[in-house]
């Protein structure tokens, strides 16, 4: 099996994925791409968020030549996503597109095909050949009997193979389901046949619950298992969580080590402050501070202390008051309605305490 250790290197306008690169975070915009502020402003919200590579849909002319115009306002890379009018993902690398995602299969013949992979060649800008389950080619389903793990990974290859018999290798590659077991499966199968980099991620996930376990399961496994060189977590609802979501995952598999991780207990009968509350604050007040520690959010003064230990620094309820701890140790204590304040104030010093 390949894996993303020995995946070749693709870059993607200053980022890099492949050959052991960080598995990179993707998102994709969810407004008009031809409307150029409000897209500039969304991938500002993104970028902030830790997005490393972000992707905006290519429907017409005018959002093609929107491109020119985001890419002069922006820090990350942009992708065009194609569907259909090979027009669109020429004009798309011609206004300064980083990379483009296309499924060969539904943008008509080979000279349509030929004609995009000539403009990427140009430009030196990879494609990313993008397959999912409901763009099984008819004969593949008939073969396959449905569409199953072996006819989309059998889909991709082909479409790969067709691209490089017109002398191009600059690509990525991705195949999605939104079931978690079949995209496993064709994970584990695609990972076995390529060494081109895979873009992964649960496509149609569901809303932020549904989709955030559905993606976590299938994300966990799949980059468990060492195949993925970019993700993207697909949710319903604001694209800024799919990037939070992302890393989450990420830094829970072992493969991201920015930002603050937060952690808290489920709560009991002993809790006596807003627990909820507090970690939901916690978690929001700690983002835009830069620090790579684990920082805990307890309820209970009890058990609080040792069970924090773990965490560089945390906070404990009590009745009125609370815990300041920093590896299990309990520092001070602090007046309830303080406690967040005194949590940001060590976190904004950290490094000088050190």
């Amino acid at each position: 099996m390949t894996k993303r250790e020995q995946t070749k290197k693709i870059h993607i306008g200053d980022r890099v994925i492949g050959g052991g690169s960080p598995v990179l975070i993707q998102s994709m915009t969810n407004t008009r791409t031809e409307d150029v502020g409000a897209t500039v402003q969304q991938i500002e919200c993104l970028a902030a968020a830790g997005c490393d590579i972000v992707r905006c849909t290519v429907p017409n002319m005018e959002a093609a030549k929107a491109v020119a115009q985001i890419k002069k306002q922006i820090g990350i890379p942009l992708v065009a996503d194609i569907h259909f009018d090979h027009k669109m993902a020429v004009a798309a690398i011609e206004n300064g597109a980083d990379k483009i995602r296309i499924n060969p299969g539904n943008i008509g013949s080979k000279e349509n095909v030929k004609a995009v992979v000539d403009a990427a060649k140009e430009r030196g800008i990879p494609i990313r050949v993008g397959v999912n389950g409901g763009s099984l080619e008819r004969e593949i389903v008939a073969k396959y009997g449905g569409v199953t793990p072996e006819g989309i990974v059998e889909s991709a290859l082909g479409q790969v193979h067709l691209i490089e018999e017109l002398g191009y290798d600059n690509l990525v590659v991705s195949i999605k389901s939104s079931d978690v077991l079949f995209s496993i499966k064709a994970h584990e199968l695609i990972a076995e046949k390529i060494n081109y980099p895979l873009h992964v991620g649960i496509t149609e996930a569901g809303t932020l619950t549904s989709g955030n376990i559905k993606s976590a399961l299938g994300l966990g496994v799949i980059l468990y298992e060492g195949i993925g060189d970019t993700v993207r977590v697909s949710l319903t609802g604001d694209p800024v969580e799919e990037v939070r979501s992302a890393k989450l995952i990420l830094r829970n598999m072992g493969l991201y080590t920015g930002g603050i991780e937060v952690v808290s207990c489920p709560t009991c009968g002993r809790t006596k402050i807003d627990l909820i509350g507090l970690a939901n604050q916690v978690e929001q007040m700690v983002q835009d501070i830069p620090l790579n520690i684990k920082v805990a959010v307890m309820g209970c003064a009890v058990n609080g202390p040792g069970e924090a230990k773990e965490a560089d620094i945390g906070i404990a309820g009590g009745d009125g008051e609370g815990l300041l701890i920093k590896k299990g140790e309990i520092v001070r204590k602090v007046p309830e309605d303080e406690l967040l304040f005194a949590l940001r104030d060590e976190l904004l010093h950290w490094n000088e305490a050190k």
